[in-house]
């Protein structure tokens, strides 16, 4: 069974830094994509990155690019989302899903599993 579980998330400040975990089973990281997005209070669920089969990886807004960077460990079957620069408005729930395609998608709506989102909270 699919199954997807994030952690790292937390509370820091402007400019710190967190990693974001996804530990995946069920399938192995090198057969489909597997993205992270965030959603804030009041908005609609973003993608932030996402890193496919082949593990080409791409950060979709703007105000993300070269803070965040997704990675992952094909032995662990872990994904991560190392995030530097933490900004308030970065302040959401993440999560981690994926995407049953070889091909990455900004819409939120292409990813059929979902972990349960952690938090992360950017405040001083």
């Amino acid at each position: 069974q699919l199954q997807l579980v994030e952690s790292g998330g937390g509370l820091v400040q402007p400019g710190g830094s967190l990693r974001l975990s996804c530990a995946v089973s069920g399938f192995a990281l090198n057969v489909y994509s597997i993205g992270w997005l965030r959603q804030a209070p009041g908005k609609e669920r973003e993608a932030v990155s996402c890193i496919n089969n082949s593990g080409v990886t791409i950060n979709y807004p703007a105000s993300v690019k070269g803070r965040f960077t997704i990675s992952r460990v094909n032995a662990k079957n872990t994904v991560y989302l190392q995030m530097n620069s933490l900004k308030p408005e970065d302040t959401a729930i993440y999560y981690c899903a994926v995407r049953t395609s070889y091909y990455c998608s900004v819409s939120a709506r292409d990813y059929t599993y979902w972990g349960q989102g952690t938090q992360v909270t950017v405040s001083s």
